[in-house]
């Protein structure tokens, strides 16, 4: 049992270090990473034997990996203000808007 909480210490540490990741190709590395770590246990803990742990690192990994990736921050959209600091609008009577990385 003190070994299972040392490795839970040690997975809790890691996704506090990982959700640091900004760029969806860091947030695949350490999701994956993660989900194989965590995998890994609960392939141990239900099949008791190397060929489960394996089985749910890999699944853990993929699954970890996709997610990761899926939930990285993009592009948002912004409008665009005069130096008066009102919203502008075209031509349409549309609000003008740009995309930047969300902040």
């Amino acid at each position: 049992m003190a070994n299972f909480l040392v490795t839970a210490a040690a997975l809790s540490l890691a996704g506090i270090a990982i959700a640091a990741c900004n760029t969806p190709q860091e947030r695949a590395v350490g999701g994956g990473a993660l989900g194989a770590a965590g995998g890994a246990l609960v392939g141990q803990a239900i099949g008791g034997d190397t060929g489960s742990t394996v089985a749910g690192a890999v699944i853990g990994g993929l699954a970890g990996a996709m997610i990761g990736a899926g939930t990285a921050p993009g592009q948002c959209r912004y409008h665009r203000y005069d130096s008066r600091g009102r919203p502008m609008y075209d031509a349409s009577g549309r609000p003008v808007t740009y995309e930047a990385p969300c902040q």
